[in-house]
């Protein structure tokens, strides 16, 4: 079992891959150590500088929509955060979530707050997340298939490195 705690990093609906990493700011470089730095700066232009690395982002619907960049997803995880929780993803959002490493967890994210402190505990049964603030609680089942073994290695490079091609279903 793994375990993460960490503090909730309240943001809205409809969080589209731009507001995620500027254009203008991809334009300069692809480096995600240095993208990191501007990370939802137009959400929040001192949000990279406030980011601990245990910080989970917690989101409503439709989070990572727009275009399906993947520099959205590796900026995010290069800060830090290895969780994202949202009512909804988009889907191309999700995979490249799941293809880098990053978690995705869809899930009722309505009660909490920024802030909130945020267990969320992984096992061979699925995912439980608690606010620790409120003691709300949700359980999803473990991601089966070809995308729970790629988000197990740690995303499609080490899966692909460790069992050497995509195995049959």
């Amino acid at each position: 079992m793994t375990s993460h705690r960490g503090r909730a990093r309240r943001l809205g609906d409809d969080i589209n891959t731009d507001y995620i990493i500027a254009s203008t700011r991809k334009k300069e470089t692809l480096d995600e150590n240095i993208l990191k730095r501007y990370l939802l700066e137009a959400v929040d232009p001192g949000f990279a500088a406030s980011v601990r690395a245990e910080d989970v982002l917690v989101a409503g619907k439709n989070f990572g929509c727009g275009s399906a960049m993947e520099v959205a997803a590796t900026v995010i995880l290069a800060s830090g955060i290895r969780i994202v929780l949202a009512s909804s993803f988009a889907r191309s959002f999700y995979r490249n979530a799941i293809n880098n490493g990053l978690l995705p967890i869809e899930c009722d994210t309505r009660d909490i707050a920024e802030g909130d402190p945020i267990t969320v505990a992984i096992d061979a049964s699925g995912t439980t997340i608690v606010n620790e603030r409120t003691g709300w609680r949700a359980a999803q089942p473990p991601l089966s298939g070809i995308a729970g073994d790629i988000l197990a290695a740690g995303g499609l490079v080490p899966y692909l490195k460790r069992e050497g091609r995509f195995h049959d279903a």
